[in-house]
């Protein structure tokens, strides 16, 4: 038998990125197939995989403490989804204010805010609004979640077509999180002051500021100053109940 040789024909190597794009490395952000939203600040987008807000899954926003301009950082997203679908406000730590957010353009008809008796409320209320995908973005205030809850909440937020907003105290960020994005909020002159807690991609060591608007005198999101607590009101929506208070 007389032997053939063929032409050796170069092509990639295994290990090659060609042969794999949809591996995602840990040394550049990760490209996923969840929707994102641009948050509206061109310098957070930047840190965010995909250059936005993730649809469709758990945010954890740690904050320093309440009022440092969180709702600011949100605005941009809040005002695009509530042109045409309801948001949710769910135990908020002051008062919501009506003003505010029509200065802000967003329509307060779509807006719902919710409090709730107790955590297992609050939590129960998050959740069936995520199963029901009758929102198009869930801002929920907590200050303990226990880990059992966070993977009840995630596992709904993914099956939802909606924005999911966690926000608690900063002392959570040394807890375990099954939410693939969470960021460290704290206040800074003009702005606010963004860490990466975790993100699909390689760890960020320094923080980064982002420059919010400045608020017109007499239109913060919140009707009591940052140091007061809400008061109780006369009316309020019962968790269970499933009947929101319209701002």
């Amino acid at each position: 038998m007389i032997g053939t040789t063929f032409p050796t024909i170069a092509g990639p190597k295994l290990g090659d990125p060609a042969l794999l794009p949809d591996i995602w490395r840990a040394s550049e952000l990760a490209v996923s197939r969840v929707p994102t939203l641009s948050s509206g600040h061109p310098e957070l987008d930047r840190e965010l995989p995909n250059q936005g807000w993730p649809r469709s899954s758990l945010v954890e926003l740690l904050l320093e403490k309440s009022g440092i301009g969180e709702l600011l950082l949100l605005k941009p997203i809040l005002k695009n989804l509530g042109r045409s679908r309801r948001i949710a406000l769910i135990q908020p730590p002051y008062i919501p204010h009506a003003k505010a957010f029509q200065g802000w353009g967003i329509d307060v008809n779509r807006l719902l805010w919710m409090r709730a008796q107790s955590t297992g409320d609050a939590l129960w209320t998050a959740e069936q609004i995520l199963k029901n995908n009758s929102c198009g973005a869930v801002v929920l205030w907590q200050n303990n979640v226990r880990a059992e809850s966070l993977r009840r909440l995630h596992l709904a937020a993914q099956a939802a077509d909606t924005h999911f907003f966690l926000l608690r105290p900063m002392a959570g960020r040394t807890e375990a999180s099954p939410a693939l994005l969470r960021l460290g909020l704290r206040p800074a002159l003009g702005g606010i002051s963004v860490s990466v807690v975790k993100r699909r991609g390689p760890a960020s060591e320094e923080d980064f500021f982002v420059q919010l608007a400045e608020m017109p005198v007499g239109r913060h999101p919140f009707q009591h100053d940052h140091a007061v607590p809400h008061q109780p009101i006369s009316t309020f929506a019962t968790a269970r109940s499933a009947t929101p208070l319209l701002v």
